[in-house]
């Protein structure tokens, strides 16, 4: 990891943990700005402009205040710009630019000359761009248009209003760049993919890597590690770009929830003796699997005690201020005695998966599909290609152990859902992906899932295990949409419950249901709701909504800058009671 880096810079760290490289470049800190409300900046070319009027603070979106700009109505574009030099040891080497997300379409340029396209708001994206830089100074130019009310893109919870709609559920936009942009330096021949997929039961890694340039007959060396030292190794000739092997593994190291054992790897291209490209990653030996109406991990039944996230900070919006923040709201929400989140509306960022992964949290990985109209197939077109590369970035984690594209699939003017976009996507996702289970659309309508998910939020305990209770007994399954959805006899999950509102002496803010009267109102209400999920021998997974306060909505057992709105002992009690299918 590059040793010069100037802790100065917002959002400092490697952000992408698991291929990493020694040669990098952090290009977060002050940019030229610009709004385009009309959208005429590339009839004018201002991707030739010397100078932007304004000055941003990347990685951070122009909304929030962390950037310097805090503007919160429409922007329907955005320029950046910004100078670099390249270190001389980098000639005769290829040069990439990385970007975390950019929302929502982008386009690129270096030195003037178009580096590249991308759609999509919330997946990582790169251009090789070798040919475009020079000796000296160099300038990057980013545009960005965005349009959360148009129905084409997903926008997740960015409020499609201006103003705060209070009974509502969307909050603040984020415009263009909103995670790290980078610079990195790789060989002529480089790995440029890599696909690990656990095999606990035969005590082994299968590891599927890409290489980039004319690497055919060179070696991918591969060695494990755990814990310093020597764990397995194993070494393949590279054919057409690819090399496919398996490391047989000395011992076995579970990765459990709370219990997050992880090998290091080591990946190495070599030309005889000489090392051509070496990356250092990680790996968790686990399995994910379904059956007996339960959600098993290494084998062995475990009750998801989820909380939902949706990933806002009230001064970086979609971006969290540091990394410690990110690993700080795993902290509260296991010390509250969830073991898991639901990463809702949003595709989270690597270094967020990376402490779920080292500190043992499950999460569910889901897209920003609200905003985004799949009343008919060209709904695919702004979802499936976005949605594809978020599940291949993030397959290597081992704390994600479930994908969910969508959330609350609602009919559109009248106009009915599009049911084979679901399935389309459920099989694509189960292509890309056999080793987890896929939930379609979470809440409703299902079309094709392995796990059968409700929403309810009932605020009487009793009235919610009423309805629960014909499935004790084989009775009957409570459906929310009957006529709309069929249950096949899959894993149940309760995937949102709770939203219980508390926020004394705020008129402004909303919750579900009735306020109640008090904390120990609300401790009870908690309680039996969160007992009567736990208690359920049918019941696989609960997801209570909602782990902190955001903007309006005020249903979190923290506040928005989090802090605790309850002793989080008793609240960490009540979830961490034996659930009846464990």
């Amino acid at each position: 990891m590059q040793t010069t880096q100037n802790n100065a810079i917002p959002r400092p760290e490697y952000p992408r943990p698991q291929l990493v490289r020694d040669r990098w470049i952090n290009l977060n800190g002050t940019w030229e700005f610009e709004m385009d409300f009309g959208r005429s900046g590339k009839d004018r070319e201002v991707y030739r402009s010397e100078n932007l009027k304004e000055r941003i603070l990347v990685p951070f979106c122009p909304e929030s205040r962390l950037s310097g700009i805090a503007y919160t109505d429409f922007i329907p574009a955005v320029w950046y710009r910004r100078g670099f030099v390249l270190p001389d040891s980098w000639a005769g080497n290829r040069i990439l630019i990385h970007f975390g997300a950019v929302d929502y379409q982008t386009e690129v340029w270096i030195n003037g000359i178009s580096a590249g396209t991308h759609r999509g708001g919330y997946s990582s994206f790169s251009f090789d761009i070798t040919e475009q830089v020079k000796a000296g100074e160099n300038a990057v130019t980013v545009y960005a248009e965005d349009d959360p009310r148009s129905g084409l893109q997903p926008r997740g919870k960015q409020r499609a209003e201006h103003h705060f709609i209070h009974a509502g559920c969307d909050y603040t936009r984020t415009t263009g760049i909103w995670q790290t942009v980078w610079l990195e330096c790789v060989p002529q021949q480089y790995i440029s993919a890599l696909k690990m997929i656990p095999d606990p039961e035969n005590r082994c890694i299968h590891i599927e890597s890409k290489i980039k340039g004319n690497a055919d007959g060179l070696l991918l060396e591969a060695e494990a590690l755990f814990e310093g030292r020597h764990a397995g190794g194993s070494t393949a000739v590279i054919a057409g770009g690819i090399a496919n092997l398996t490391v047989s593994l000395e011992k076995v190291h579970l990765w459990e929830p709370g219990k997050p054992a992880l090998y290091d790897l080591n990946l190495t291209v070599r030309k005889g003796e000489d090392r051509i490209d070496l990356i250092k990653s990680y790996f968790g030996l686990r399995s994910v699997s379904t059956g007996d109406h339960a959600v098993a991990i290494n084998g062995r039944p475990v009750f998801q005690r989820l909380v939902l996230d949706q990933g806002f900070y009230p001064d970086g919006i979609y971006t969290a201020p540091t990394d410690e923040d990110l690993k700080k709201d795993i902290g509260i929400s296991m010390g509250l005695g969830f073991n898991g989140a639901r990463l809702h509306q949003k595709i989270f960022e690597p270094r967020f998966l990376y402490w779920a992964d080292k500190l043992g949290y499950l999460v569910w990985g889901e897209h920003a599909s609200w905003g985004l109209n799949i009343t008919t197939p060209m709904g695919l077109e702004r979802f499936l290609p976005e949605w594809m590369e978020a599940v291949e970035r993030d397959f290597n984690h081992p704390a994600v152990i479930g994908w969910c594209p969508f959330n609350e699939t609602w009919d559109k003017d009248g106009t009915r859902q599009d049911n084979e976009v679901l399935r389309l996507v459920y099989q694509v996702t189960k292509a890309m992906d056999p080793t987890r289970p896929v939930i379609d659309t979470s809440g409703n309508f299902h079309v094709a899932t392995d796990i059968f998910d409700i929403h309810d939020y009932d605020q009487d305990p009793k009235s919610l295990a009423a309805k629960l209770e014909p499935m004790r007994t084989g009775e009957g399954v409570y459906v929310t949409f009957p006529s709309r959805q069929k249950y096949e006899d899959q894993p149940y999950f309760v995937s949102e419950y709770g939203g219980i509102w508390w926020n004394p002496g705020d008129k402004q803010g909303w919750g579900y249901g009735s306020r109640p009267g008090s904390k120990e109102e609300f401790l009870e209400r908690y309680h039996g709701l969160t007992e009567a999920l736990l208690k359920h021998p049918r019941i696989c997974a609960f997801c209570y909504t909602q782990l902190y306060d955001i903007e309006q909505e005020v249903n979190g057992l923290y506040t928005y800058d989090r802090k605790p709105k309850f002793d989080p002992e008793i609240i960490r009690a009540v979830n961490s009671q034996k659930a009846a299918i464990e």
